[in-house]
């Protein structure tokens, strides 16, 4: 979302807030992938390469570090009401977080001079056998929600087991990413998200939180400023966009759906989506087509 409109809604946060979590659900719950196949496009990704949206068109992201999900001294990402430069432990393990976000990005900058990629995640779908929701990768972390568990808990929470975390999804997405199609991972992405925020008040989910809320990383696609497509390697701000109906949802080669800011903005202006900032952080560099064109456009930064 462009800077005019950081007010539009009050959980768009550009800044460290107090979420209002009460309300955040209820939008949530009110509004409430099959690996990306795009024929040649797809079979020329590298393995730390994913295709996204920009400008009503493709562009090819270049991966070059793993992700950062940033804690600060003074946050507690684990509600033990400890905060980190006191706590070990909540260094141990990434919590990556939605809705939370630091005063700054991993380079040190202001926050509000970071980069944004959008992770458009489907919320909309009509499954409702909790046997279609994907596993945890590797088996996940202890409690995190995976499989016929998470399956249970989306239905409870939404009425079905959204497209974003069903193991075979019925609309195609940039993430898994190609060369590695397993549900709940993408090249140098966490495998693992923290809900613990954003459904905070849904039905048994304790409001404030008390704990993080694990389940698998969802199928999604991205976006970024038009302004953006041609980018040298920087770390990015993830800004997850729910994405509440199909008709929304964008095509692999970027010929209708969400693939442009503009769109994205109109969507949420009419209440189709909504947008949540994070803590987590992804290091890469953008290029205007498919990696085919990407290949011989890597020098080409601004």
């Amino acid at each position: 979302m462009k800077n005019e409109h950081t007010n539009r809604l009050q959980f768009w946060p550009r800044q460290p807030v107090k979420v209002r979590h009460g309300r955040l659900w209820l939008a949530v719950a009110i509004c409430a992938g099959m690996t990306f196949a795009a024929g040649n496009v797809v079979a020329q990704l590298a393995p730390n390469q994913t295709n996204g949206f920009g400008n009503h068109g493709l562009v090819t992201f270049t991966y070059l570090q793993n992700f950062d999900c940033l804690d600060e001294p003074t946050m507690d990402l684990d509600f033990n009401a400890i905060r980190a430069q006191s706590d070990p432990n909540e260094m141990q393990t990434p919590i990556c977080q939605v809705v939370t976000e630091p005063s700054q990005d991993p380079t040190g900058r202001s926050l509000e001079h970071t980069a944004h990629i959008y992770a458009l995640v489907p919320m909309f779908g009509t499954d409702t056998n909790p046997n279609d929701a994907m596993e945890c990768p590797d088996g996940g972390r202890p409690g995190e929600l995976c499989g016929v568990e998470l399956g249970k808990a989306l239905i409870t929470l939404f009425g079905h087991v959204p497209e974003a975390w069903r193991t075979t999804p019925s609309v195609q997405t940039q993430c898994p990413d190609a060369n590695n199609p397993v549900p709940g991972t993408c090249t140098m992405h966490a495998s693992s998200v923290d809900l613990s925020v954003l459904l905070a008040g849904m039905p048994g989910i304790p409001n404030p939180p008390i704990a993080p809320l694990f389940v698998p990383t969802p199928n999604h696609s991205h976006v970024v400023d038009n302004n953006r497509v041609n980018t040298k390697p920087i770390w990015w701000e993830v800004r997850p966009v729910l994405i509440m109906q199909q008709a929304d949802w964008p095509v692999p080669d970027g010929s209708r759906g969400i693939t442009s800011v503009k769109a994205m903005d109109a969507a949420e202006e009419a209440g189709r989506a909504i947008e949540v900032g994070s803590n987590f952080f992804l290091f890469f560099s953008s290029v205007v087509g498919s990696a085919s064109s990407a290949a011989g456009m890597q020098g080409m930064h601004h």
